[in-house]
């Protein structure tokens, strides 16, 4: 293979990727799907994203595109198609069930023009695996779902309304977009058996992590604490992300209402913002900061002592929280609230840049969070792991390469295409 091949394995490919959450959203899985479908558009090929319209994290539709039902924008040499969709402000089975029937009906409706050489999906939303299968089903061409949650297991997890009778639902339509795949990705091992589970032979599973697609903190670090005002000698607990159902985060309000010495950072957006707001009132140690820009992100997170990723008790083997790669890359140390036998803890662990506690126990979370504050040397070598982690298994090059290798099998019809 010649330089410019190696550098161009995909020139004049034609690729649909199909991911709900695209850019301009800033967290969760839009900016792997941005990311990848960008890298393949600068490796020679054809990309075209069909997409949802902004409203990730906050669950509101961006305000610029409140009045557009279909378009077409050109982001980093990627056609990216719009389709309006129901956006639900509060969750419940029913009003997901919806959200997602909307983003396959539109989806399907209207799919970006030509017939692609492969479909690539990210899961979720159940929708785009779906919509990825019907569409590489339609044309015949290997179809790549990338598992990022398992929505079956969320449902029955993570305490939403509804949920046993969403979990059956979920899992079938899981069941229906797996069994079409040439190839399953996964961004963690421990989605392996529920993925097997679901009918996917395990020869056609291939591990996939995410990457960190943030850039270090370079920010002085007294300035920025000093911008938002934490005091140098308070603590500062900081969780940046979704704030919904399955990240249990009462434990950090709780937290908080049993320390006054320690400030508790609430930074991002979700549906559960409003009920965390409510819990929090008369607490003066609670903050709710919006999220932070790309340009800040990280500078922010390395001003907090610890970082916080938290997940209700049930909360198992669903979900790798994406927060982590950006924790990680911080240098701050991560405390994990967590269950012990998900794969949020056997990430932390491999790291080696945190700490695991009981999850929804706000007395074992303060007494590690104390330790921690209580020697910044100790807590500092903790947190150096997160870089060094990164550097060794997390860069965006590492991870694209890793999907390079996956585009490749597939389209060398090594993968066994099931129609």
């Amino acid at each position: 293979m010649s330089d410019g091949e190696r550098h161009r394995p995909f020139e004049d490919r034609r690729l649909l990727v199909v991911s709900t959450n695209y850019a301009p959203e800033v967290t969760g899985i839009g900016p792997y799907a941005t990311q990848l479908a960008e890298h393949w558009a600068q490796s020679g090929a054809r990309v075209r994203a069909l997409t949802g319209m902004p409203h990730y994290p906050s669950w509101q539709l961006d305000e610029a595109y409140r009045s557009v039902w279909r378009t077409v924008e050109v982001r980093g040499g990627v056609g990216v198609h719009r389709r309006r969709h129901y956006v639900p402000s509060r969750q419940s089975a029913l009003r997901r069930a919806a959200f997602e029937a909307s983003v396959v009906a539109t989806g399907l409706l209207a799919p970006p023009p030509g017939r692609p050489d492969a479909v690539v999906s990210q899961m979720p939303s159940l929708a785009g695996g779906v919509i990825g299968a019907r569409i590489a089903r339609r044309h015949r061409v290997p179809y790549i779902p990338v598992v990022q949650d398992l929505m079956g297991a969320a449902a029955a997890q993570s305490g939403i309304r509804g949920g046993d009778r969403a979990a059956a639902l979920a899992a079938a339509a899981e069941r229906y977009a797996l069994g079409r795949a040439t190839l399953v990705g996964v961004i963690h091992e421990s989605f392996v058996p529920r993925v097997t589970a679901l009918g996917v032979d395990p020869g056609r599973i291939r591990t996939v992590p995410n990457w960190t697609h943030v850039q270090g903190p370079t920010a002085d670090r007294a300035a920025t604490r000093a911008r938002l005002g934490w005091d140098p000698a308070t603590p500062v607990l900081l969780h940046s992300g979704n704030m919904g159902l399955k990240q249990g985060l009462e434990v950090l309000v709780d937290t908080a209402r049993l320390a006054p010495d320690l400030r508790v950072v609430l930074m991002g957006d979700g549906n559960q913002r409003d009920a965390l707001r409510a819990r929090a009132e008369g607490l003066p140690n609670v903050d709710f900061l919006e999220p932070a820009g790309a340009g800040e992100f990280t500078d922010v997170l390395a001003a907090a002592d610890v970082l916080a990723v938290t997940q209700r008790a049930s909360v198992l083997d669903m979900s790798v929280p994406s927060k982590l790669t950006s924790y990680f890359v911080s240098g701050r140390p991560v405390v994990a609230s967590v269950a012990d036998e998900g794969g949020t803890a056997d990430e932390v662990r491999r790291s080696g840049a945190g700490v695991l506690v009981a999850p929804e126990d706000p007395a074992a979370l303060l007494e590690t969070v104390r330790k921690l504050a209580a020697d910044p040397v100790a807590a500092g070598e903790l947190g150096a792991g997160g870089p060094a982690y990164v550097a060794r298994h997390l860069s965006r090059e590492a991870g694209l390469a890793r999907f390079d290798d996956l585009l490749s099998e597939a389209l060398d019809g090594r993968g066994s295409t099931r129609r």
